[in-house]
Formats: C-alpha cells, sequence, structure tokens
C-alpha cells in the first residue's frame, strides 16, 4: 500500500487555475488562470512556468493535433500559436451575450473541444443563475450548442469505451451524465451519478483515470473525490491543505501523478495567512492508479 503524498509544486499564485493537462511529449503542465488572464505552461525539471497573456477571461486550453493550443477565452473559441505567442480568433458563440463567459472545457475522443458558459461572478461563484450552456467546437470549426439554462458549467469527460459523457453544472451539485454518440457528438439522456454531500463543497473540474472512475474538484471542500460512476458511490478523498479546489488531471511519466490547480481570488488578508498555499497547483501521488493521455482538438 503505497502512502498517498500531497506536494505543492507550482508555487506561483494564480486567482483562479483551471484546466491542467498533462503534454506527454514535452513532459510540462499546461493549464489556465481565468482571472488573471493567461495561459501557462509548467516544466516539472526546470521548475519553470512560460505564460501568454489573453485578452479576456480564458476558461480553458486543449491541445492541439497539428501544434499549438485552442483556447475558449470571453465568448469565442481562439488559435494559440506558442512559439509566435500569437493568440487568433476562430469563432464568436452567441454574440448578443455579453453577460457570460467561457468555463472549463477539455477534448473529445474525437477530437471536439467541448466548453461551456456561466453568467459573469459578481463573487465567487455568486452569479445570475441559467445565462450558460454547453457548446463543441468541431474540427471544420462550426460550433453545435447542445443544452442551455446551465448555471455555472464545469468538469467534462468520457468514459473508457467512449459511450458516455460525463459533466457538471456546478451550482446543481451534481456529476451527472449522458448517453454520447461519438460518431456525430451529441448527447442525450441525461442522469446523475453522484450528488455531493454539504461538506464537499461545490463539484468544479473532473478527470477520469484508466480505471474508469472519476476525481472530482471540490471548490470549497479542499478535497478531490474518487467516485466510481457506475455504481455513485464515493471510494476515495484526498484532501489538500488549501479550499478552492478547481480542478486535476492525471500527469507525470507514466500519468501516475494528479496535479490539481486552486484558486485565491475572493480571499482576503486573514484567508490567505490561513492558507499561504491558495492558488498553487499541487502534486498527488501515491494513488495507486494511473490516468490515461489528454485527447487533442482535431481542426
Amino acid at each position: 500500500m503505497c502512502s498517498i503524498k500531497v506536494e505543492c509544486v507550482v508555487k506561483e499564485r494564480n486567482k483562479v487555475g483551471e484546466s491542467p493537462v498533462w503534454e506527454e511529449r514535452e513532459g510540462t503542465l499546461l493549464f489556465v488562470d481565468i482571472f488573471g488572464s493567461r495561459v501557462s505552461r509548467w516544466n516539472p525539471l526546470t521548475n519553470t512556468t512560460q505564460s501568454l497573456s489573453t485578452e479576456m477571461f480564458v476558461g480553458a486550453v486543449v491541445p492541439r493535433r497539428s501544434g499549438g493550443y485552442i483556447i475558449a477565452e470571453g465568448t469565442h473559441f481562439a488559435s494559440v500559436d506558442w512559439d509566435k505567442q500569437a493568440i487568433t480568433p476562430i469563432t464568436q458563440i452567441e454574440q448578443d451575450k455579453d453577460t457570460v463567459r467561457f468555463n472549463d472545457g477539455k477534448v473529445d475522443p474525437a477530437g471536439r473541444f467541448f466548453a461551456g458558459t456561466m453568467g459573469l461572478e459578481s463573487k465567487p461563484a455568486e452569479l445570475e443563475r441559467k445565462q450558460g450552456a454547453l457548446f463543441t467546437l468541431n474540427a471544420d470549426h462550426t460550433v453545435m450548442k447542445h443544452f442551455d439554462q446551465v448555471d455555472l458549467s464545469n468538469g467534462l469527460d468520457w468514459s473508457l469505451d467512449h459511450q458516455t459523457f460525463y459533466y457538471i453544472d456546478s451550482l446543481s451539485y451534481k456529476v451527472e451524465a449522458f448517453d454520447y454518440d461519438i460518431v456525430t457528438g451529441s448527447v442525450c439522456n441525461r442522469r446523475v451519478v453522484y450528488s455531493l454531500e454539504k461538506d464537499e463543497g461545490i463539484p468544479d473540474g473532473m478527470c477520469i483515470d484508466a480505471e474508469g472512475r472519476l476525481w472530482v474538484a471540490c471548490y470549497n471542500g479542499g478535497r478531490v473525490l474518487r467516485i466510481d460512476p457506475q455504481t455513485g458511490i464515493r471510494m476515495q478523498t484526498v484532501r489538500l491543505p488549501v479550499d478552492k479546489i478547481t480542478s486535476c488531471c492525471f500527469g507525470g511519466q507514466d500519468f501516475s501523478d494528479l496535479y490539481v490547480t486552486t484558486a485565491s481570488y475572493g480571499m482576503d488578508h486573514e484567508a490567505m495567512a490561513k492558507q499561504p498555499e491558495a492558488g498553487y497547483i499541487f502534486k498527488i501521488t501515491g494513488l495507486e492508479v494511473k490516468g490515461i493521455p489528454p485527447n487533442s482538438f482535431a481542426g
């Protein structure tokens, strides 16, 4: 039995760290700071972080098969040329709404970029309800809207057999599942697989492991949960030294490390004194389970 170790590895404070992705070829961790309006890449060998500023709040970043990245920022998708440090808009969504922004996103097994929106916050997790929606950017740069009436679109991933889509609308305090059509990218038959308990906080980002279990970051809950989506049972809880846990992904040489992003936004001096590592990124080792490599955008 391995002992679980929680280590603070990226000690550069994010306002809202989010959307971590492990880049296997480069051996680097990609992530965003939503309210810091930047995309960053951390190299564990050199312990250095490179960043690129965005013009708007950036909710998610994903790798692109042809090189570079795709981001969901503000209310549009854009491509990132890291070498040139250049961002090029691709397409706008819901041009009539200036009170929403993109939040979390991820690429499906076929190479489509799923990303959801939410109303602009007045305070952390305080926003106008039912303003968000879930979208897909296809390889040909067309956009599909799946559903709306979303409060705070957040974590998402797909089952290992690609037949189920898992999704979190944070203010529902639930992890949900849909039947997934890998050919068309459509979702249907929405259902609940796990309801968070009161002390577990708000469900935020999420990833899947090589055994098909979900790891859910708990904002204001100071923990990540391992959930069996088939039974709805919480299998494991790993606590961290900060409360505002935002997302997680597997990475490292064999995808056996779990990287966890956190936030510091909205914390006053007293709160920061109690949790000086808020906004930093953590690595959890000794979990005895591995993750799977992330998907890359096909366009």
